[in-house]
């Protein structure tokens, strides 16, 4: 599986997911800068965590305007996968590939701990490798991660299983609608999570429930 990160002025979660692809497929990752063009003939993107542009606007509208989201959204048309991380998250639902908003959190408070997760689809190729209803545990750190959406887009997500990730009870950090902590787009090749797999995939930093994501891509793209 070749993969590229996308690198904002301010993000810095890059690394985490680079550090994280080498280690998962033995190869390093390409870093693209958010000012190029043109990204290289990859099978997956991925959009890091961190606070683009300083988060100002919003959190992700300025970057959702970097010249390379029009080479990301057309990766995305043509079937490839895209992987939004927190940030990388708002950046999608800003450039229209995933639906909703990311607004502030709901106790306007930045949260940074580890949150329990309830995987709800397993039919992708992010999540083949967990099962239905699987307990996970990744970290999250955000200010904006509070998910939300009409009731009709909501009930969308759901009849079509694109809701992937919910905050197990009681683990809600932000107020998500439902308990949303990431989804799918139509085509269940884009999904945006604010919770943070990348690092949770060395047991030295304390746990590995994020390999499975990654262990899911690389059998789905390779």
């Amino acid at each position: 599986m070749k993969a590229a990160v996308v690198v904002f002025p301010a993000s810095n979660c890059d690394r985490d997911a680079a550090v994280a692809l080498e280690q998962m497929t033995g190869e390093k990752p390409h870093m693209v800068w958010h000012g190029d063009s043109d990204l290289p003939d990859v099978d997956l993107v991925v959009l890091p965590g961190g606070f683009s542009y300083g988060d100002y606007l919003r959190c992700g509208a300025m970057a959702s305007q970097s010249h390379v989201m029009r080479a990301v959204k057309a990766h995305a048309d043509k079937g490839g996968a895209v992987l939004g991380i927190c940030n990388g998250f708002q950046i999608l639902t800003e450039t229209g590939l995933l639906p909703g908003a990311l607004m502030r959190n709901a106790n306007l408070k930045f949260v940074c701990r580890p949150v329990a997760l309830a995987v709800t689809e397993t039919q992708s190729a992010y999540t083949r490798n967990y099962e239905n209803g699987q307990r996970v545990v990744f970290p999250v750190a955000h200010g904006d991660g509070n998910y939300f959406a009409d009731e009709t887009t909501l009930d969308r997500l759901e009849d079509e299983n694109r809701v992937v990730f919910r905050y197990a009870d009681g683990e809600n950090p932000n107020g998500s609608a439902r308990n949303i902590a990431g989804i799918l787009n139509e085509r269940r090749n884009v999904l945006g999570l604010m919770p943070h797999p990348e690092r949770v995939v060395d047991p030295l930093l304390g746990g590995t429930d994020g390999r499975a994501l990654f262990e899911s891509l690389i059998e789905a793209l390779s």
